[in-house]
């Protein structure tokens, strides 16, 4: 997801997928067209922007065959795609880099639900509701999503595709071998850290946890690693809403430090050097899971999407290998599990050329049919109702369900335009406690000094 200017093919399959030979300038109608049918042909070309992720093609393909579909429909229409092979946070810079310039824009983009605000607040990003207003397909989008899309001014700025959780994925063969229980759901932190020790001194050429760390791998420390932990605490948050400010001060936040301090000292995790690494995630999906190199991994529901014989790293053996179980809370408090959801969405640029055509695009990326396709290959749980209750889907991979029936206990991220720098503040927090510059109780006051000058003193409040 950061594609920006004109570097676009230099990615992997930076391919165009023509629809049409149709010269066209870029502008396809010239009014914001309702749910139905834009005021004229939909013409001219589609610029899309998109992240890819490593080897994985998985969205790219399915862009290529909805591209051909929008082809047949529109002739005189031509979709470009313009992947952004690059690490999490450098995605987001070059895609906001790209929008500022009618020059450079995309006419559609794919957009993080937490970048939504802070890019709103930049000015990139042009509001749906005139469009989504007459789309009936609108009605199957369930709630969270909507809301997920939604900004603070009430008005919608993406179209969801999908959402997703956080959980345990853990090595039955490794957990046999150290003598641990391959059917396993552990019930507080100090039995996950109990099971990677047993795994330490039974079997040492295996990572026991992946716990993930720092600014190169980007949201995915902050989500998938820190937030994980510290909504697991009592009470633990990053915002609270009842008094509208961003937490500081919080004991919560440095027991969630205090893990990563213990993995990383106790030789629990992947080295610094390893975990540091922009591509430590694709690494771990998709060799170090694949080859029986770690043992435990805090991720997300899509990881298998990988192993599938349409993913970056096939792996037919993945579901005899790999458990899952969910991520508990710190001593078993509340329901006793805790899980995150993000998401992304399709937006429409303020400095879009061709905004019609592409919202013809999103309509068909995002119908029952596209996003059914799309939620199957690439394990992403549904936001529609009708592809929800779709037999197929639930019958498509046979973690659906467990990833699924999770939602129900989901946190979502602080949706507020200040987020994207607070995340960052959280991603250099654990990057300094696993690199052992400095202890939890340091690392947190470095975190609670960057988020006052973030938002204000007077914008903060102590747990």
């Amino acid at each position: 997801m950061r594609r920006r200017e004109f570097l676009l093919t230099a990615a992997g399959l930076g391919a165009t997928a023509t629809l049409a030979a149709c010269g066209g300038s870029n502008s396809g109608s010239t009014s914001p067209s309702g749910g139905g049918s834009s005021a004229g042909a939909i013409t001219g070309e589609v610029k899309v922007t998109f992240q890819q992720f490593g080897n994985s093609k998985i969205q790219a393909n399915f862009l290529n065959e909805m591209a051909g579909k929008f082809s047949s429909a529109h002739p005189g229409a031509t979709i470009k795609l313009q992947p952004i092979v690059a690490s999490e946070n450098d995605y987001y810079t070059k895609l906001q880099l790209s929008m500022r310039s009618p020059r450079t824009s995309p006419d559609m983009c794919y957009e993080d639900t937490f970048l939504i605000n802070s890019d709103i607040s930049a000015g990139y990003l042009t509001p749906l509701d005139d469009r989504i207003s007459g789309w009936s397909d609108w009605s199957q989008f369930k709630d969270t999503a909507k809301t997920a899309a939604q900004a603070l001014d009430g008005k919608t700025y993406g179209i969801p595709d999908g959402t997703d959780v956080r959980a345990l994925w853990y090595n039955k063969q490794i957990f046999e071998k150290a003598g641990l229980p391959t059917e396993w759901q552990p019930k507080s932190w100090a039995e996950i850290m109990t099971a990677a020790q047993a795994i330490k001194a039974k079997v040492p050429d295996a990572i026991p946890l992946n716990i993930y760390a720092g600014t190169g791998v980007g949201e995915a420390a902050s989500m998938q690693g820190f937030e994980m932990l510290l909504y697991g605490t009592p009470n633990g948050t990053l915002f609270d809403k009842q008094s509208q400010k961003w937490v500081v001060g919080s004991k919560n936040f440095v027991d969630a430090l205090t893990v990563y301090q213990q993995v990383w000292t106790g030789g629990l995790g992947p080295t610094a050097q390893q975990a540091l690494a922009p591509t430590w995630g694709n690494t771990v999906s998709q060799e170090m899971l694949p080859k029986s190199k770690l043992a435990i991994d805090l991720d997300g529901s899509w990881l298998s999407g990988n192993w599938l014989d349409s993913g970056a790293a096939p792996w037919k053996q993945w579901n005899d290998v790999l458990g899952n179980a969910y991520m508990p809370t710190q001593n078993g408090e509340g329901s006793g599990k805790v899980t995150m959801s993000g998401g992304w969405t399709w937006a429409i640029p303020k400095n879009a050329q061709n905004p019609n055509a592409a919202w013809e695009f999103i309509k068909m990326l995002t119908s029952k049919e596209g996003e059914l396709e799309f939620d199957i290959k690439n394990v992403q749980i549904p936001v529609r109702s009708d592809v929800a209750a779709d037999p197929s889907y639930v019958k498509a991979n046979p973690t659906n369900k467990f990833f699924s029936d999770l939602v129900e206990s989901t946190i979502y991220r602080p949706a507020y335009a200040e987020y994207a720098k607070i995340s960052l503040l959280l991603q250099q927090a654990t990057e300094k406690v696993v690199t052992g510059t400095a202890d939890p109780a340091t690392a947190a006051k470095f975190y609670d000094d960057g988020v006052k000058q973030i938002v204000g003193a007077d914008k903060v409040t102590t747990s």
